[in-house]
């Protein structure tokens, strides 16, 4: 029987850290900060056009010579249901009203599936980054050779034990094990299947299904916010952690000013709820008028992801240009279940903070 090797073996890293690859919130500074305090850092690139994600990873490279991880989101291509879509907008109609404004008629597509990009694989295949990691699903086998043969080692966010099951079949080398507690989007295959595990559950029974017979490492995700959070789930049999939510406050996120406030003005009760209704996929937020005004009993299906998303995020930059003048909040603060835990530090100090308490 092959002997497991240590997750920071594997990742070349010299702790069992690993940054969330948050869409929008991650930067090259904030990478790179992360991988040279002996994490792995990330870039979440899901929402970058090719020419974006290129200047990302070459700015990262630049700035450390340490490993790193980019990630897409993989998400099986739909074309948008027109009747549904209306529906939706007229749904939101009234909402829009109350800041004197009017949601756009058609939604378009504005994010591409990995799966759908030729062109995002070969750039990944020229500026070969060390880690590639995929949230809402896994390309082909075909496709996971190519980059294993590369060199580039490859992540995949897992949910349960089915979707689990076909990320190594295509030959994912380590798993995100990520449970119901995680901040923004967890990578559901499909939303129509989501049995809501806990991240100690969900590595539990990875650990018990998987873990002694593939020699998969198994990452654990949703809810982590300390070293003594690491150190419980990795006696759990997780490999390691990753966070997101920890570091969404650092200075080195792109997270705006106003999102940065409203995660550490949650220290007392940190709220948050999961709703589909801001992007088409469920997503864990600080609680707001998403959650008040729009997941209200019978309202309509929404066209689904990341049609959905077009609108939710006209709504969101429309409110936020005038959250001075109105009680009502349409923010999308993704966050994790325990945001109330969030310290105001910056990445490095966060890191040194994460690796004390860890031992």
């Amino acid at each position: 029987m092959a002997v497991k090797k240590a997750l920071t073996e594997i990742l070349g890293i010299k702790y069992p850290i690993l940054l969330a690859p948050m869409a929008g919130v991650s930067t090259p500074e904030l990478a790179a900060t992360v991988s040279n305090a002996g994490g792995l850092g990330s870039l979440g690139l899901g929402s970058s056009s090719v020419e974006k994600a290129k200047s990302a990873i070459i700015a990262t490279q630049k700035l450390t010579k340490k490993p790193f991880q980019v990630n897409f989101f993989c998400h099986e291509p739909q074309e948008v249901n027109v009747e549904a879509a209306s529906k939706w907008i007229d749904f939101l109609k009234p909402v829009f009203v109350q800041f004197d404004s009017e949601p756009k008629q058609n939604l378009t597509k504005i994010y591409k599936s990995f799966l759908e990009d030729p062109q995002m694989l070969e750039l990944v295949l020229e500026l070969k980054p060390d880690v590639i990691s995929f949230h809402f699903g896994v390309p082909p086998q075909s496709t996971v050779e190519k980059l294993k043969r590369t060199g580039i080692i490859t992540m995949a966010s897992v949910t349960q034990l089915s979707e689990a099951q076909i990320a190594v079949a295509r030959g994912i080398d380590i798993l995100i094990a990520q449970g119901v507690e995680a901040g923004g989007h967890r990578g559901i295959f499909s939303t129509e299947v989501d049995p809501a595990l806990t991240t100690k559950d969900l590595v539990a029974l990875l650990q018990s299904k998987l873990g002694a017979d593939e020699h998969v490492p198994i990452v654990a995700a949703g809810g982590v916010m300390s070293g003594q959070d690491i150190r419980e789930l990795i006696d759990l049999g997780a490999c390691g952690a990753q966070l997101g939510t920890a570091f969404v406050q650092c200075k080195e996120s792109a997270a705006s000013v106003n999102y940065k406030q409203s995660l550490l003005g949650q220290n007392k009760d940190g709220a948050t709820q999961i709703t589909s209704s801001v992007s088409g996929r469920p997503a864990r937020a600080l609680i707001s008028s998403w959650h008040t005004k729009v997941d209200v009993p019978g309202r309509p299906p929404h066209p689904g992801y990341p049609y959905t998303y077009d609108v939710g995020k006209q709504l969101n930059e429309l409110a936020s240009s005038q959250e001075s003048v109105s009680p009502d909040r349409f923010n999308a603060h993704w966050a994790g279940s325990n945001v109330r835990r969030i310290r105001d530090l910056d990445a490095n100090k966060l890191m040194q903070t994460l690796i004390r308490e860890m031992s």
